[in-house]
């Protein structure tokens, strides 16, 4: 399954909630995402109006395309009112943010996990490298056995 992931919002956010949500694309952009190109770093949800938005995520253009598409569009996010206006209750909140986490193909459409998430400290940050390199130790260990 062809997907593009926001490798650093697990390091950068500890994830309180998941979201899957639908883009709204054009033709060009689709063709783009299908052969694997795009990234999410730096990419952002915001909530406006009552619908949901995805800023800076850029699609490059798709190289056989004739339209002249804007790469960090907004592209709107398909959710369900109740989801949005859960995630709108939750934003109101101190140091909460909607990230998104991977975008990938089911049955055909576009899709995109999201995240309600809270931004990691830097004491935090250093203890999840310490940990990793922990495991990474620990498993060369056993590996040798």
């Amino acid at each position: 399954m062809l997907q593009i992931q926001n490798k650093k919002a697990f390091f950068d956010y500890e994830i309180l909630e998941n979201f899957t949500a639908g883009i709204s694309l054009l033709g060009a952009e689709v063709k783009s995402l299908r052969s694997g190109r795009g990234s999410l770093a730096g990419a952002f949800v915001s909530i406006r109006n009552g619908e949901a938005f995805i800023k800076n995520f850029h699609i490059p253009k798709w190289e056989y395309s004739q339209q002249d598409i804007d790469p960090l569009r907004d592209r709107k996010l398909l959710l369900k009112k109740r989801e949005i206006l859960r995630l709108q209750k939750k934003l109101d909140e101190k140091g909460l943010s909607v990230v998104p986490l991977k975008v990938f193909f089911h049955h055909g459409y576009a899709k995109m996990n999201i995240a309600l998430g809270r931004g990691k400290k830097k004491f935090d940050k250093r203890a999840t490298i310490k940990k990793r390199e922990e495991d990474r130790r620990l498993a060369g260990k056993i590996k040798k056995y």
